[in-house]
């Protein structure tokens, strides 16, 4: 079993989206990424100013091609935003301010940025003017993934029709409340034979009872589980960045932005999520195999 994460932002006090990220510590990261038997991850790049993102992704880009261990562990990018929706709720704990609606040149100087390292690109299907960023990216060889959104059926049909092929953190980003029936959880998962459907199995961004049925209606076969890692995993409580915001890690390891009541990422390690797909979901090693290794890079293999 070789785990694959395609959602790290960060891990054992390094935060990939800092501004000034160092070689040491995106060595330090993947050294304990290593340690944990991860064998491979997309380094995430949450919402930010284009030309903050660009400058992120350009210094990742520069710096793992200085380390032998960062080339094998970090094996691509994801870039998560700004495409996204302002609304509150569905944007979660990224920033409203630098949100803008997806353009071609804004996607086409994010990839240009990632130096070709691009694999996964979350984004809201209704602020996708014409499914045009959609188009291209998938065209590019990226897997598109919807997140952090609210589409209509027929917006996510068309998305899907336009190489939309993900859904990332079903269950999140998203308000805690919603209508019970109509919502965009039971949009994505009316398309669940179209969709990979990513979670996070941490125990608190989706309940393991629902996550067990969530799972068993998609099928396994088309579910990924992911951490959705931040900087504070591998530690305690306390007071962290998330790309340059302040993030506060309760003693039951949530994260969140302090006052809030959406999830900032996870603090879940991949030794402790095996052990919950295991423990608190009974899913035999066959299909946790297939829930971190094979089914996460089927899923962006282009």
């Amino acid at each position: 079993m070789k785990p694959f994460d395609l959602q790290v932002n960060g891990y054992a006090g390094v935060d990939f989206c800092a501004s000034e990220l160092e070689g040491k510590e995106l060595e330090l990261a993947c050294r304990a990424l290593d340690e944990d038997g991860v064998d491979g991850v997309l380094a995430t790049i949450i919402t930010d100013s284009l030309d903050r993102m660009e400058a992120k992704l350009a210094r990742l880009v520069n710096l793992r091609e200085q380390s032998a261990l960062a080339r094998k562990m970090v094996a691509g990018i994801h870039i998560e935003g700004p495409f996204i929706s302002p609304i509150t709720g569905y944007v979660g704990a990224h920033p409203k301010e630098a949100v803008v609606e997806a353009s071609l040149d804004g996607a086409k100087r994010l990839l240009d940025a990632a130096g070709g390292l691009t694999r996964l690109f979350t984004l809201a299907p209704e602020c996708d003017p014409g499914m045009a960023t959609t188009r291209f990216l998938s065209n590019e060889g990226v897997t598109v993934s919807a997140g952090h959104c609210d589409p209509a059926l027929d917006t996510l049909n068309e998305a899907i029709e336009n190489g939309l092929s993900m859904v990332t953190h079903f269950g999140n980003g998203c308000p805690v409340d919603m209508p019970r029936h109509d919502n965009v959880l039971q949009r994505f998962l009316h398309f669940r034979d179209h969709l990979w459907f990513c979670f996070i199995p941490d125990g608190a961004h989706v309940d393991f009872v629902a996550l067990g049925n969530y799972i068993d209606f998609v099928g396994i076969e088309r579910s990924i589980a992911v951490t959705d890692a931040i900087c504070a995993s591998r530690l305690g409580s306390g007071r962290y960045e998330l790309s340059g915001m302040e993030i506060e890690v309760d003693e039951g390891g949530l994260a969140r932005k302090p006052g809030s009541s959406n999830l900032a990422g996870s603090t879940v390690t991949m030794p402790r999520m095996k052990k919950h797909l295991s423990e608190g979901l009974g899913f035999s090693d066959s299909e946790i195999e297939q829930l971190i290794d094979r089914n996460p890079r089927s899923a962006i293999e282009r």
